[in-house]
């Protein structure tokens, strides 16, 4: 099945952003999806963008097996317009040399690209990585520091802008990125905006976390712990005594810490002031003070979620400490 995406161009407002999607053989259609919604969404709420698609092949096969048909010809971009390189999985055909000089030469020109996850690997090979902050999915960190020794590839972060380079860590994080952007050109509330309208639940910011503590503690198979998790999930501002937990797990509340325990490696309160902890931290990053962010968290005051920050940065860097 294909489904033509040809380059969509829009004479009603010349001034109008491009945002460009180049497209490499198995693409992942998230990778192209998320963005492209926020953009055109952007573009439905008054904010003029046009979305277009470009590849080196009229057809474009996917990962999740959806052949795209797209147009081979690059249209005319300005500073003002944004590249992006979605995702694929490997091994593919990689971009040809026309085509990275391209990137290059769009960058040159004041032009902004942007990489999501594996569509990185095309911003390396152009030569756009080198001496830049970058950042990829955990699970092919390593590979492109080995790839791209050049590049600072930066750990745990869903997205970093350097110098007009975009990256982020890919799926989700690409609606991520996007929304990024726009609150750069056009501010929060436009991307509030788009948010909003896409139903996303929460803007997350570059120095996001790549995995949350709640996925983090969640690849066991104990059901029963999984049904305390989801209740702590939807009420961890809460204060959720134990007898809760055992009425929601059926069972004695000794027996809700020993599962507890044994399926996430920490006990029920720990998984409930690390849910509060990241709630927090995202506060904070957008701006609330140390005090809104503790009371919207659950925390009793300032004071335990500075010692509790506090803590949680001398155990992820403890050289601080020496």
């Amino acid at each position: 099945m294909a489904v033509d995406v040809q380059n969509q161009t829009q004479e009603r407002n010349p001034a109008m952003s491009h945002v460009l999607f180049l497209l490499i053989p198995q693409v992942h259609l998230l990778d192209v999806a998320g963005p492209a919604h926020v953009f055109s969404t952007a573009d439905d709420l008054g904010y003029a963008y046009t979305v277009a698609y470009v590849a080196e092949a009229r057809q474009v096969a996917t990962v999740q097996g959806l052949t795209l048909a797209v147009g081979t010809g690059w249209p005319r971009l300005t500073p003002d317009d944004l590249i992006v390189v979605p995702g694929w999985r490997g091994p593919t055909r990689p971009p040809g040399k026309e085509t990275l000089r391209r990137l290059r030469e769009h960058h040159a020109a004041g032009g902004a690209v942007a990489g999501v996850c594996a569509g990185t690997d095309a911003l390396g090979r152009a030569g756009l990585l080198d001496g830049r902050r970058c950042t990829v999915h955990h699970c092919v960190r390593d590979e492109f520091e080995r790839l791209y020794p050049r590049a600072e590839v930066v750990k745990d972060m869903l997205y970093v802008e350097d110098d007009g380079i975009i990256t982020s860590a890919g799926g989700a994080s690409g609606i991520d990125l996007a929304l990024h952007l726009l609150s750069t050109r056009h501010g929060s509330y436009a991307a509030g905006r788009v948010a909003r309208a896409m139903l996303f639940h929460a803007r997350r910011d570059g120095a996001t976390p790549q995995v949350s503590p709640m996925l983090r503690r969640r690849s066991h198979v104990d059901e029963t712990v999984h049904r305390i998790q989801d209740l702590i999930e939807t009420r961890f501002a809460e204060q959720l005594p134990l007898s809760l937990l055992a009425k929601t797990a059926g069972c004695s509340e000794r027996t809700v810490t020993r599962l507890f325990r044994r399926a996430t490696g920490i006990t029920p309160l720990a998984y409930q002031t690390a849910l509060r902890l990241e709630r927090a931290e995202l506060l904070l990053r957008q701006g609330a003070t140390t005090a809104v962010a503790a009371r919207e968290a659950g925390f009793t005051d300032a004071r335990m979620l500075r010692r509790l920050r506090a803590r949680a940065k001398a155990a992820q860097f403890p050289e601080d400490r020496e």
